[in-house]
């Protein structure tokens, strides 16, 4: 079909020019190509009966601003080898020289190509996110990437056309901007250069050699403000003499700048800098914090360009989402469509434990119904794992932590006895392990169910010692919650009747399980980003505990 339309649209071109143009139509361009580039390109060029960037041998306006925009695309987090600079500008050498039609043709398809890579990569990403472990439910096709190009053929402001086919999300922007920053302090590598730090831990008050490199990288990051003057230091008492003026301002800064002392200041500045990397805020230059410190810059600014990258797999919201940010350890539930953190709860969460088969997996589902007081209904893998062996060495386990062995499904199977046969056939599979609901019960005492492949879903904890940790990988694949009452009355808007906290607590502590359907169903969003530039400034940054950060690197070749 594509191939009809270019030779549709070559009958209307003049002779000699539809021969340049079948010539470089299909002209090859460096970097990864897109699915169907082929065919886009032909659809593109076969829509019009003139070139697209060029008049008279001379580029357009919208060309020239293209143009820049790919010279300049390392500011989207993308790289500048795919759109083929080098190739435009050599074919565009040749056009100075020698004016030729078949030059111009080609120059027009190259430039064409690399348009479409831009915007599709823009608004799409550079890979099918499928491909990286990312479970959307279906591929996006949101955007008419041809048209797209054609109106950026045409647009009074290139740049305008180009930021209206990213990602409308807020956050997005404000990483965008944040990239840019990062970018040009990893310029300097010295920054992150510091003196080893021992093997102790540094409090406040401490010697450190690296104090002052330390104070340096802190101003740069803005964890200390620019303001900030570092504390005096303890000074003995002296007579006050005539003959003695007190020293220069700018000799008592320089002084106070060179104390190889972790004063307020600089521990101030790590809390700030432990709360953005997911660390513990205490102010102490411990070994994780020291690590945190002198991760490169470079790193930095990948962990942002690969959630940017992320962020463009995302479709437009359509309605208010639960995102669970897994190597950020927190949930936020929107109330509206738009990500700002005035419209969104957020709480901390527990996320599965870094060995392969316990990892939350990354996916989309539609939350449909909560259940207070939930049975436990164990994984077959823990059952035969963790349970089987203690229940085989001691009958009591189940009683003690209020397990049944049960045959037949859902919450209504029979109850068996804890026979030596029982516990055989639990071993074979033929029957099934349960807790009873309580507040012992592994889920706590509300679980709020999307059906999914995994079964992974969101559930309270008894175990909530476990929120107080920085680094909270530690469920078998689902996701607790830190504030169930919370997030139980948010999702319950969506549901028949009137759910205040008072009758959520209700049938939270109530004698019996209780299955509440929602009228409309809740899109959640369990994703994978490193990295978040907040609306008051900071950008947090994450540990890649799963390695997907390194996986998706390598898929795109950085």
């Amino acid at each position: 079909m594509f191939k009809l339309l270019l030779i549709l649209g070559l009958s209307l071109l003049p002779a000699h020019f539809s021969v340049a143009l079948k010539e470089a139509a299909l002209r090859p361009l460096p970097g990864r190509a897109l699915a169907h580039e082929d065919a886009l390109v032909d659809s593109l060029l076969a829509s019009s009966s003139k070139p697209l960037w060029l008049r008279r041998g001379q580029l357009t306006p919208q060309a020239t601003e293209l143009l820049a925009m790919l010279a300049s695309v390392a500011q989207f987090g993308l790289q500048p080898s795919d759109y083929g600079l080098d190739a435009l500008a050599t074919v565009h050498d040749d056009i100075a020289r020698n004016d030729t039609t078949t030059n111009e043709a080609a120059y027009d398809a190259l430039l064409s190509r690399a348009a479409i890579r831009l915007v599709s990569h823009l608004h799409y990403g550079r890979i099918d996110p499928r491909s990286a472990g990312f479970e959307l439910q279906e591929p996006r096709a949101d955007l008419d990437v041809v048209s797209a190009v054609r109106a950026l053929a045409s647009a009074p402001h290139v740049a305008g056309a180009i930021a209206a086919v990213e990602p409308q999300f807020y956050h997005y922007g404000l990483l965008k901007a944040a990239l840019l920053r990062y970018r040009a302090l990893a310029t300097d590598p010295t920054l992150t250069q510091l003196p080893a730090l021992g093997r102790r831990a540094l409090h406040v008050g401490d010697l450190y050699a690296g104090s002052p490199a330390l104070r340096r990288l802190l101003l740069a990051l803005g964890d200390i403000p620019a303001t900030a003057s570092p504390a005096l230091p303890s000074l003995p008492s002296l007579p006050a003499s005539p003959a003695s003026p007190a020293p220069p301002a700018q000799a008592v800064q320089a002084a106070l700048a060179d104390d190889l002392h972790l004063d307020s200041t600089l521990c101030d500045g790590l809390k700030r800098f432990q709360l953005r990397h997911g660390l513990p805020a205490d102010g102490v230059l411990s070994a994780a914090t020291y690590l945190a410190l002198t991760t490169p810059l470079s790193q930095r600014v990948r962990q942002i360009e690969l959630t940017l990258e992320r962020w463009r797999w995302l479709p437009a919201f359509d309605s208010p989402p639960i995102i669970v940010n897994i190597p950020e350890f927190r949930l936020f539930a929107f109330r509206s469509v738009e990500d700002r953190v005035a419209d969104i709860l957020q709480m901390a969460v527990i996320v599965g434990q870094t060995y392969p088969r316990t990892r939350t997996p990354v996916f989309v589902g539609d939350m449909r119904y909560v259940i207070f007081r939930p049975y436990w209904d164990v994984p077959r893998s823990i059952t035969v794992r963790e349970m089987l062996p203690k229940i085989q060495a001691n009958s009591a386990f189940l009683e003690h932590n209020h397990l049944e062995i049960v045959r037949g499904e859902g919450d209504d199977g029979t109850v068996m006895s804890p026979t030596p046969e029982d516990i055989a056939a639990l071993a074979t599979g033929k029957l099934r392990l349960r807790q009873q609901p309580g507040d012992d019960n592994a889920l706590g005492l509300v679980k709020f169910m999307f059906p999914n492949v995994h079964n992974v879903y969101l559930h309270s904890t008894p175990a909530h010692q476990l929120f107080a940790q920085s680094r909270r990988a530690f469920s078998h694949g689902c996701i607790r919650v830190s504030d169930p009452a919370a997030l139980a009355a948010y999702v319950l808007r969506s549901a028949e009747g009137s759910w205040d906290a008072q009758r959520i607590d209700a049938a939270m502590h109530g004698p019996k399980s209780s299955r509440v359907e929602l009228r409309k169903p809740i899109r959640v969003m369990i994703l994978y980003a490193t990295a978040q530039a907040m609306e008051a400034g900071p950008v947090e940054f994450f540990d890649d505990i799963y390695g997907h950060d390194r996986k998706l690197a390598q898929m795109l070749g950085l």
